[in-house]
Order: C-alpha cells, then sequence, then structure tokens
C-alpha cells in the first residue's frame, strides 16, 4: 500500500532507489530458512529524511546492510548515488550510524574520530579542524581525553554520530540517532539532521521514537514481514478524513454552550472540547535551559555547540580541496542505464531480479 504516492511529482537526483529487492537467508544445505526482506521498492530524493519503520525483525536492519554493501540481494537491484551499493568510491560519500555504537572502548573520544579520519583519507589539517568542531558540536570537548569505553549510552551515541559526519557526507544513515539520549540532546540531533536536510544532504532515519519520525521526515515507509505495508508523508498517511480541528481563543462557559447549541441545531457532534497542551519535550527543555541559566551545574556531556561550519555549506563541500575532488568526481559518475531502470521503470520484468543479483 503507498498513500498518494502520486500526488507530488519531485524532481530531485534519487540518491536510494531499490527495486524488486528481496533478502532470502539460507542453512548450511543452502535451503531457504528466513525471507527477512521481499519484493521492496524504495526511492529516496536528494535532500529527503525518509523513516524507515518497522518492529523489530521487520527487515530494515537487513535492507540497510544491503544498501551499504554488507550484504548482497537474493533478487532486485539497488542503485545508491547513482551506483552499485559494491561501489569503493561512494563509500567516501556515506556516513553511516549503526544502531549499536560499536566503538574501540580504549580510544578516547578524540582518538576516535582521528581514526575515521583517516580512513576517508583527511588532510590532517582538515582532520584536526572537523575534529574541534564536532567535538564542539556534540558537546564532547571537554571529556574528549576519556576512554569511549567509559563513556554513557548517550555520549557514545554523540561520538557515533560525530564519526558518521566526518567526511561531510552527502548521504546520511542513522540507526536510531537519539537512542540512550536525553532529551536535550535528542532535540539538539533532531535540529542537525533538519540543517543537514536543508542543505541538501540526504537522511535515511531508523527509530522506534516515531515522535521524532513525525517531526523529521519528509516521507515513511513501514514495513513488517519483510515488506513495505504503506509509504508516504506524514500527512498523507496521518490525516483524519471523519474530523475537523478548529482552534480558536479562549471561550468562556457561556461562549461555548451557545456554540454547542447552534452545532447540535446542525446535527454536528462535538466529542471533545478541551484545553490545548504543550508537549513534554517542551516543557523539559524550558526547566533544564532555567536551571542553566541560573549557572547550575552538571557532570558529562554539555549542551552541543554549533553546528559544525563544514556541514553548513550546501552538499557537495569539503574543506579538504583534494577529497572534494574525489567525491565529486564520484557522486558525477552514475550508472545512469542501473539508475534509469530503476527510477523509470518500478514495474521489474523476471530476467530482472535473477539470483544474486545486486
Amino acid at each position: 500500500m503507498v498513500a498518494n504516492s502520486n500526488t507530488h511529482a519531485d524532481d530531485r537526483p534519487v540518491e536510494i532507489a531499490c527495486a524488486g529487492v528481496t533478502k532470502v537467508f539460507r542453512d548450511f544445505w543452502m535451503r531457504p530458512r528466513v525471507r527477512a526482506v521481499e519484493d521492496v521498492d524504495l526511492k529516496v530524493h536528494r535532500g529527503q529524511i525518509f523513516g524507515l519503520l518497522g518492529p523489530n525483525g521487520s527487515g530494515k536492519s537487513t535492507t540497510i546492510k544491503m544498501l551499504l554493501g554488507l550484504l548482497q540481494p537474493s533478487a532486485g537491484r539497488i542503485a545508491v548515488l547513482g551506483k552499485r551499493p559494491t561501489d569503493v568510491e561512494t563509500k567516501r560519500l556515506i556516513g553511516y550510524l549503526p544502531e549499536e555504537s560499536y566503538l574501540y572502548r580504549f580510544l578516547s573520544g578524540r582518538e576516535t574520530l582521528e581514526y575515521y579520519g583517516r580512513l576517508f583519507r583527511l588532510e590532517r589539517r582538515t582532520r584536526a579542524e572537523r575534529i574541534d568542531m564536532l567535538l564542539d558540536m556534540v558537546g564532547l570537548e571537554v571529556v574528549q581525553d576519556r576512554p569511549v569505553g567509559e563513556y554513557s549510552k548517550g555520549m557514545q551515541r554523540r561520538i557515533g554520530l560525530a564519526q558518521a559526519l566526518i567526511n561531510d557526507p552527502q548521504l546520511l544513515i542513522l540507526d536510531e540517532p537519539t537512542s540512550g539520549m536525553d532529551p536535550v540532546g535528542a532535540k539538539q540531533i533532531k535540529d542537525l539532521i533538519a540543517l543537514l536536510a536543508q542543505r541538501g544532504k540526504t537522511v535515511l532515519l531508523c527509530s522506534h521514537l516515531l515522535a521524532d519520525v513525525e517531526d523529521l521526515c519528509d516521507r515513511v515507509a513501514i514495513m513488517y514481514g519483510g515488506k513495505i505495508r504503506v509509504e508516504g508523508t506524514c500527512s498523507e498517511l496521518l490525516e483524519s478524513e471523519h474530523a475537523t480541528l478548529v482552534e480558536t481563543s479562549e471561550m468562556s462557559e457561556p461562549v461555548t454552550r451557545a456554540l454547542r447549541g447552534w452545532l447540535d441545531e446542525r446535527s454536528v457532534q462535538i466529542t471533545k472540547i478541551e484545553r490545548p497542551r504543550r508537549r513534554l519535550e517542551s516543557l523539559f527543555l524550558e526547566i533544564v535551559e532555567k536551571a542553566r541559566s541560573e549557572g547550575v551545574q552538571t557532570a558529562g556531556a554539555r549542551s552541543g555547540g554549533r553546528v559544525a561550519e563544514f556541514l553548513e555549506k550546501p552538499t557537495p563541500s569539503g574543506a579538504d580541496p583534494a577529497m572534494h575532488a574525489e567525491t565529486a568526481a564520484a557522486s558525477d559518475a552514475v550508472d545512469t542505464d542501473l539508475l534509469g531502470s530503476l527510477v523509470a521503470s518500478p514495474a521489474r520484468q523476471a530476467d530482472d531480479r535473477g539470483p544474486g543479483e545486486a
């Protein structure tokens, strides 16, 4: 089921395209054991925040691993940034935060970012500048020299997000990015994700915190049993067709009674009249901000600083000219035949879905 999928045409470049993607895990004797993903069609456009939702075991993680080239699909085709997921050059343009922060526990926060910066072959000066900016952005500059193994879960998620951003990626894949974070940190991460999308970066977001998804995502897809059961914008999927919401300034009791009588005469039933409530997140953030303004101290990670300067530039960006040239070339040299067939023709021919085709 796809909710009004053709209502709004999107002419932005397609960053992720899947057609008929299926993944079957087999046992030692090559007998089908688990059909983790089945016949998934998906398109994510540049600058979108796309939410991939579903309960545990629905196929989200398997889908992400296929997008990253860590698993091969049993059938179907995938294009990521215009190329097959196994293409090595596109890895420079991807940032990934897995559900669990697999970090070297004896490295400090700064050493962790240094390690990942070296993996991307960032020039020394660029690497140092980005590490400083990222540590300040995620609020860990005070504890940057502590071993990551001593970090709380929320602090590990912060350093994990920083490593996912150190290469200034064009595509960001985030699996439970706010897991273990306090509401202040979670709000800052959500604001950052929204800003990155405004700068032209593409974000694939997986989260069990549905309020975060509703706040952030342009489109969502809900998976169950390995299949996408519904896809659309939050407005398309959540709008109630059988009720109307009218918001007014405060009404006195006589006015409320008069309104009820007027609507009763026209056979319109009032199901609820109540005062609007603020969100709990808003109240929490207000209390914390007030305590900070009064000089109350706290241990651990502090509130994050400004967004790293290199992330504020429109995509593609990068302070390192050499890396910028390489990543721009990788982005431009797309496999037009692969991408064109996936985008223009969602209906696949049987011979397009041979076993093991990526």
